[in-house]
């Protein structure tokens, strides 16, 4: 019998359409494919904060999104959500090392992005130009969690 090594690196790509469900649907896909490839150890973090990504894409771009999860080999994933709102909040616009301060406690908001600052190994942003008439076409935001270090 021949056993089979399953790749370290993989990809998953999923259209999220503008719907108040669509973090549910991103936290069910992140924990489908997290505990098929085995990284367990990375999957309530991920999940949180796939799901802070996708519910501001929801509540601020106002269209769809999109989520890809990348396995980078060694145990590291890289997770990115794009949407098509232009702005690249705190602490993704801010240089590597600029905290963003957590919100005060009887705020409604501002936990999440605090939340990938803190939980993530990395993460970053990236205006995206549509490259024809320069309106932009929104932004990607990525984390990335695991492996060795």
């Amino acid at each position: 019998m021949v056993t089979v090594a399953l790749p370290d690196t993989w990809a998953y790509a999923l259209r999220l359409p503008y719907d108040p469900r669509a973090a549910r649907v991103a936290r069910t896909t992140v924990r489908a494919a997290l505990k098929g490839h085995g990284m367990v150890e990375v999957l309530d973090a991920v999940e949180l904060l796939t799901s802070e990504l996708v519910t501001n894409a929801y509540l601020y771009a106002k269209g769809p999104a999109s989520l890809r999860l990348t396995a980078l080999g060694e145990g590291r994933l890289r997770v990115g959500v794009w949407d098509s709102h232009p702005c690249i909040p705190a602490p993704f616009a801010r240089p590597p090392g600029d905290r963003v301060p957590p919100a005060p406690a009887g705020d409604a908001g501002g936990r999440g992005l605090f939340l990938v600052q803190e939980l993530a190994d990395s993460y970053g942003g990236w205006s995206l130009k549509d490259g024809v008439l320069d309106r932009g076409a929104g932004k990607l935001l990525w984390f990335e969690v695991g492996g060795k270090r």
